[in-house]
């Protein structure tokens, strides 16, 4: 009886025994599952990207309201401080300084609200900023400097809208702006020059019309068989006469080299500072004139020549 038993129960066993195969198709596919989930992770994105598209174009579209209401409020702004400052009797490159600061900083503030409105929140933009400052800093180096120079040019004016300056690296003209990193300068054949601020206050200038009076220096020579003392008074009879040479300033006439083939002589003399290349220019057509009825002659340069003869 016993056998039978034990017999019997290795039957069941053995007729209850699974392969592995069929164990794994007992078991829930995994695979199915993941796909299950990517499928109802899409079904719900595709549900909600109506709303969100919709969410998108609405801060779009606040977004350029914000823009150009922003760059209306900017431009009101700009023109109430430029009222301001012309009713105040400010300087020209104090108003175009000002000007230049309020639109770069209102403009950087209005980019930030339009961040905002997407979402970016200010902490977030501060960290940013902070943690990138370094690389920042050594990237617009350039332009920090420069703006440190334009605050160095408002604070110690050496030179205002109108006057003409030289910088130490060679250009020159008439200055026509002053901005927070540019000085824009125009040449006398209508060239424009926009110079860093950053180099004028870093280098040697020369403002050349500050003073309300210039004087104005030529040189003209003379051949050795004239009179020096006919060509001095004839040169300040000449100058007396030229409408831009100021009569109550002195009129000087001096040998300032003996050259080889000439008698140098300097004339100085002074004129108004917006008439100063007219006074040079005509006072040098007026000269070569006057010269000419003197009987004072203005030489060529010359060799003289020895021959010696040999026998």
């Amino acid at each position: 009886m016993r056998k039978m038993l034990m017999s019997g129960a290795a039957f069941l066993t053995s007729s209850v025994t699974l392969t592995g195969e069929e164990i794994e198709s007992l078991a829930p596919d995994e695979s199915l599952k993941d796909m299950e989930k990517q499928l109802s992770l899409l079904e719900r994105y595709l549900n909600e990207l109506p709303d969100k598209l919709l969410g998108l174009g609405v801060r779009t579209v606040l977004a350029l309201i914000l823009f150009v209401i922003g760059s209306r409020l900017i431009a009101m702004i700009r023109h109430f401080f430029r009222r301001a400052m012309e009713r105040s009797s400010a300087s020209e490159e104090a108003a175009q300084f000002l000007d230049s600061s309020i639109k770069f900083v209102s403009y950087t503030i209005l980019v930030f609200m339009i961040l905002q409105l997407f979402g970016v929140e200010a902490a977030s933009i501060a960290t940013v900023i902070g943690s990138v400052g370094v690389t920042i800093g050594l990237a617009i180096q350039g332009s920090l400097s420069n703006c440190i120079g334009g605050i160095l040019i408002m604070m110690l004016k050496p030179f205002h809208v109108g006057d003409y300056i030289i910088e130490g690296g060679g250009n020159e003209g008439i200055v026509q702006q002053i901005s927070v990193f540019y000085t824009k300068l125009a040449t006398y054949d209508n060239q424009i020059i926009l110079i860093p601020n950053g180099n004028l206050a870093n280098s040697s200038l020369t403002n050349v019309t500050d003073e309300a009076e210039r004087r104005v220096d030529l040189k003209v020579g003379i051949s050795y068989d004239s009179d020096i003392r006919s060509a001095r008074k004839a040169v300040q009879e000449i100058a007396k006469k030229n409408p831009y040479v100021l009569p109550e300033r002195e009129i000087t006439v001096n040998v300032d080299e003996l050259a080889d083939s000439s008698v140098v002589l300097v004339v100085k003399f002074w004129a108004k500072k917006e008439n100063y290349w007219q006074a040079r220019y005509t006072m040098l057509e007026d000269i070569k004139y006057g010269f000419d009825e003197a009987g004072i002659r203005i030489p060529y340069p010359q060799m003289d020549v020895h021959l010696e003869s040999r026998t």
